[in-house]
């Protein structure tokens, strides 16, 4: 029998860009890109290029006529929602895309692709003029620090620089630029959004990795895709900067070079998100069932929390909702597990995954001498922080994350097992368990339940 095809409608995006035989950018990096968003992307194909982690070898750059033959067929068939554009390379293919935007009314990109991230020049010198042209059909322009002075002159080597960019591009017709701040000398990374009334600021932690191959494109293209799904320019450029960030939070661990950024990143984080709750449930009936668990729970309860791969916030951290207490005969849970419902645990699990990436889920157990005995005689590695001294909340974002910081700055090189704290006026001693997985963690709080039983 035949089975029924059912069709899966989704908006259209281009990206007018070169190939990367490396993948980490260029055209592959912007489908990866499309397509993790929920975009179904097409191709135009200006240069090709031999490159991988460690540079570019050589460049073919593609006949003007042929790169024009493919954005008329993907125009003709496809009801294209919006248009990005990377490496053009020479003067006539920025004039013959300049030409199809000026008759196109879609929502265009243009990532001033001149210089690749090894230093390898993807933009012949006389073409650079062209792009006046280009940016005043453009809805966005996303240079980084060197590609704006290279379009404005001005040597943006600070936000006030950044600014000024900006404006100077947005005076030459395209309705905003947004000027990355990743290769300014800052101590976090800020990006501007400028347009004619307004700059928005977006400012976030840098990550110390050189594995950036392929962030521009990979941001650009997340912008498109945004767009064309219909969000306004600045919610899409949000959710860009957003996720090109986690990308290069995580890179991809691939040739001999630094690597790459994680183009599907948010996809296999999601992907992750029933896995990651089934696993803290898990953990939560083996507690259940054990007689001995009853001795762990805190008097504010117990939670078990479980993040997800590429978690950033708790949102990405399972965990029960209302925490485990203790009853007549054992323990139970509140409620059941839900994203989000821990506050105090997910965020020391997120902090102490900044010291040991493998680490994704975690338990609060109540501490007291018994506890203190049984750690002994497990021979964990066992930190502690000292409550008494946290910073207030204006002082410091978080507490949890100062008292990982504090924990696991002072271990050893063997990573804390266990992280405890004597409490202060009006919060509990707490012994917080850590693991790589659930398993592991259930095994552990387990073995903590029996010698605090026996102790």
């Amino acid at each position: 029998m035949n089975r029924r095809a059912v069709p899966d409608r989704r908006p259209v995006a281009l990206t007018i860009a070169g190939s990367d035989s490396g993948g980490g950018a260029g055209i592959q990096a912007d489908l990866k890109t499309m397509e993790a968003h929920g975009v179904f992307g097409t191709s135009a194909v200006t240069s090709v290029t031999a490159q991988h982690t460690r540079g570019v070898e050589s460049t073919h750059v593609l006949p003007v006529e042929e790169v024009d033959a493919q954005v008329a067929a993907v125009r003709e068939d496809f009801d294209v929602r919006a248009v990005k554009t990377g490496m053009l390379a020479t003067t006539p293919i920025v004039e013959r895309v300049t030409a199809h935007l000026g008759d196109w009314d879609v929502p265009t990109v243009v990532d001033p692709v001149m210089v690749a991230t090894s230093g390898d020049r993807l933009l012949a010198s006389e073409a650079e003029a062209a792009y006046a042209a280009l940016l005043r059909e453009a809805t966005l322009v996303t240079p980084n620090a060197d590609e704006a002075g290279v379009l404005t002159g001005i040597d943006v080597d600070d936000e006030a620089a950044m600014q000024q960019a900006g404006e100077a591009l947005v005076e030459t017709g395209v309705d905003a630029a947004l000027v990355k701040g990743g290769h300014v000398d800052t101590d976090r990374v800020v990006d501007l959004l400028v347009t004619a009334d307004r700059t928005r600021r977006f400012e976030g932690d840098r990550v110390d990795t050189v594995a950036t191959h392929g962030s521009g494109c990979t941001l650009s293209s997340a912008i498109a895709a945004g767009l064309a799904q219909g969000p306004s320019l600045e919610e899409a450029v949000e959710a860009g900067v957003t996720f090109v960030r986690r990308a290069v939070r995580y890179p991809l661990d691939v040739g001999e070079g630094p690597g790459a950024v994680h183009h599907l990143v948010d996809l296999r984080d999601r992907a992750a998100r029933h896995a990651t709750s089934e696993a803290v449930e898990g953990v939560v009936d083996r507690l259940v069932a054990a007689p001995t668990a009853r001795a762990i729970v805190p008097e504010v309860g117990l939670n078990v929390a479980g993040a997800t791969p590429y978690a950033e916030a708790p949102a990405a951290v399972a965990a029960v909702e209302g925490r485990i207490t203790r009853t007549v005969s054992g323990i139970r849970p509140n409620r059941g597990v839900r994203f989000g419902a821990s506050s105090h645990v997910a965020r020391f699990l997120l902090s102490a995954r900044e010291f040991v990436p493998a680490y994704r889920f975690a338990a609060n157990c109540r501490y007291d001498d018994r506890v203190e005995r049984a750690l002994e005689g497990l021979d964990w590695t066992v930190a502690s922080f000292d409550r008494g001294r946290e910073p207030t909340a204006d002082e410091e974002a978080s507490t949890m994350g100062w008292g990982a910081k504090r924990a696991f700055e002072d271990a050893s090189e063997t990573p804390p097992v266990a992280v405890v704290d004597d409490g202060d006026v009006g919060k509990e001693p707490m012994t917080r368990v850590l693991a790589a997985d659930a398993e592991t963690l259930g095994d552990r709080l387990l073995a903590l339940a029996a010698a605090v039983a026996d102790a």
